[in-house]
């Protein structure tokens, strides 16, 4: 079988994405910590090879076919995308490294505080024979956005450094940056501008078009990996509570139950006769049902008032649907509406999935 081949984020983002992983049951093996390349164990047909890339790198692995597979931020997805591009997001949520690609300006613009301000502003400039200038690394996400709200006139700066510093350093007037908290923005005293956010940015999953079209094994294994992802995303804030409560039928028990309307779970209770230690204990059922987080003490509450007793509560780990959504996605991506069979035969390995 052709291995898998996945680009994982180093510099910073290395431990947050293994942890990730590791919760979704893919384990990577690295031998030694100093290493760029290891092994990902948990998908079908084998181990799939893993290499550490930073991560504003790996969109042009992906892109180039040198990986099959890469995770890196939205935001340099958005920044490199083109139409002549090989690259196809596989996942765009993956539900970390949160962060927003936004406008800040100098606290001392008082009276600047919308993007409206701001257009404002660059015609000032222009009236005085200058134009706004804008430090940023995202020159092409800026120019889109500034274009789209009637910004025309202004100046694109490259900054090696720290971005945050261009206005103190007059090397720039206001910034088009990351910020995930906002104090980096506050420490350097700037502030963001209602309107201003250019892109909301977290962790995705990218693959190389060509490449997965092109081998049915690999394409096999994205799958599998989308399915222990999808299935962990959807599994959190998911409890799954136990209890045992007397009654005379499992049909009752449930109709009880459910017309609490609080522990409906994700498709209706489970219920099974418990065959108690004293037989003179009366018929009693265990319930199973899985809730959200939030409404945990609620649905216990309710628990309680229909009469159950021995109330347990366990974290979900997994929660697996009839199929992979994102891999359904992923195939109309690849190869078009699914009622064209001309390309989606060739694919026998998972045609029928």
């Amino acid at each position: 079988m052709s291995a898998l081949r996945i680009a994982l984020p180093s510099k910073g983002w290395e431990e947050v994405t293994l942890d990730f992983l590791g919760h979704c049951g893919l384990r990577v093996d690295r031998s030694n910590p100093r290493q760029y390349r290891a092994r990902m164990r948990g998908l079908p047909g084998g181990a799939a090879e893993v290499v550490f890339q930073r991560a504003t790198d790996i969109f042009d692995e992906v892109n180039g076919g040198t990986v099959d597979l890469g995770i890196t931020g939205y935001d340099i997805v958005a920044e490199h995308r083109s139409e002549e591009d090989e690259i196809v997001v596989v996942h765009g949520e993956l539900g970390f490294r949160r962060c927003s690609l936004v406008l800040a300006v100098p606290e001392g613009w008082v009276d600047v505080t919308s993007v409206a301000d701001l257009a404002e502003v660059a015609v000032e400039l222009r009236s005085a024979g200058r134009a706004l200038r804008v430090a940023t690394k995202y020159p092409n996400l800026a120019r889109q956005f500034l274009y789209d709200r009637g910004i025309t006139y202004f100046e694109l700066v490259e900054v090696s450094g720290a971005i945050e510093a261009a206005p103190m350093l007059e090397t720039a007037d206001i910034v088009c940056d990351i910020t995930s908290s906002g104090v980096t923005l506050r420490e350097n005293r700037l502030k963001s501008v209602a309107g201003g956010v250019v892109v909301e940015s977290q962790a995705c999953l990218i693959g190389h078009r060509r490449g997965l079209l092109s081998d049915p094994e690999r394409l096999e294994a994205t799958h599998g990996l989308l399915e222990l992802i999808e299935a962990y995303l959807r599994s959190r804030q998911q409890v799954s509570i136990t209890a045992n409560i007397r009654g005379e039928s499992a049909e009752g028990v449930a109709r009880r139950v459910l017309a609490s309307g609080v522990v409906a779970g994700l498709r209706g209770p489970t219920v099974a006769r418990v065959f108690p230690k004293d037989a003179a204990a009366g018929d009693w059922f265990a319930l199973t049902v899985v809730v959200g987080e939030d409404v945990l003490l609620a649905a216990v509450e309710s628990l309680r008032h229909a009469g159950a007793s021995e109330v347990t509560a366990t974290q979900v780990r997994y929660v697996f649907e009839q199929q992979s959504w994102t891999f359904e996605a992923l195939k109309r991506q690849l190869y078009g509406p699914a009622d064209d069979k001309t390309d989606l035969e060739k694919t026998t390995a998972w045609s029928s999935s």
